[in-house]
């Protein structure tokens, strides 16, 4: 099938792409197109007007600001994968990325797009729920941040308004020495993730932790934090026991089920991964 009509506009500063939302009821942002190209020829999606990000330079960088690393919108996914920065500051964020489709996909996909398609199984998403990111927004009303804890608004539903453009990610790094992980179970490498799991550790001096994050992607309609695991471990050593008793809250979380996969399967497969995720990060953690 070929994609509905629609009228196209390519503006080349973000001040024209606010102006432009902000005049048409009907408007779907175009960034990398790796999922709203297809969406468009599935006739999933019947846009008015199609505004194209791709040659507004502004929105392409990754730099640090003050205490968070800041990610333009149409950084692409290959520029993060690549990025010194991210590598040093952000390394559970580079190796989900590696997880991204194949290197084709990662050259046009970008990271703001990815976060607005909010896709249950995607890993940048996951990670930017992981690591308790905040997204900017912006219209031609303004500016505003949003946690992106309370960036989804359901299933692959942001919470932006219609003239609203996501412009930046900004992520807060762990401290140097900290533990991370991301594991993920797909039927083969480049495909949706059936679920994936993103763990971090932090430690004290005497060997205890004394921050964890545990979250998990594709068991539900977006991102799950698993605050049961995370109090398991808070206080603890993360000794195998405190690991299992972890990654069985994670394989008590609710799961959906579709005409592929079950959710007892899903289930099962948070538990086996938070223990892999819980063990990978121990073993990178300095204590």
């Amino acid at each position: 099938m070929k994609a509905p009509a629609f009228d196209y506009v390519a503006p080349r500063t973000l001040d024209e792409a606010l102006r432009a939302l902000s005049e048409v009821d009907n408007a779907r942002v175009l960034a990398g197109g790796q999922s709203l190209v297809a969406m468009l020829n599935m006739r999933f999606a019947f846009p008015d007007c199609l505004v194209d990000i791709n040659g507004i330079q502004e929105l392409s960088f990754i730099r640090e600001a003050g205490h968070v690393v800041e990610i333009g919108a149409m950084a692409r996914q290959r520029d993060v994968e690549f990025s010194p920065l991210v590598e040093r500051r952000l390394p559970i964020l580079r190796e989900a990325i590696l997880n991204v489709g194949h290197r084709q996909t990662r050259n046009r996909g970008t990271v703001g797009g990815s976060l607005c398609q909010l896709d249950p199984s995607a890993e940048i998403p996951t990670i930017a729920m992981a690591m308790d990111a905040c997204v900017t927004a912006a219209s031609v009303r303004g500016r505003r941040e949003i946690r992106m804890a309370d960036f989804p608004a359901g299933y692959m539903t942001p919470s932006l308004q219609p003239d609203e453009i996501l412009v930046a990610l900004s992520i807060r790094p762990w401290p140097a020495g900290h533990g991370y992980a991301f594991e993920e179970y797909a039927r083969r490498h480049g495909d949706f993730a059936i679920v994936s799991a993103a763990v971090l550790l932090e430690f004290d001096a005497q060997g205890i932790v004394g921050r964890a994050s545990v979250t998990l992607g594709g068991i539900g309609s977006m991102p799950v934090k698993v605050l049961a695991a995370e109090q398991v471990l808070l206080g603890s050593r993360a000794l195998p026991a405190d690991i299992d008793a972890a990654a069985a809250h994670c394989g008590q979380v609710e799961a959906s089920s579709d005409s592929y996969v079950p959710g007892w399967y899903r289930k099962h497969l948070a538990q086996v991964l938070c223990r892999r995720a819980l063990a990978k990060a121990l073993s990178r953690a300095e204590r």
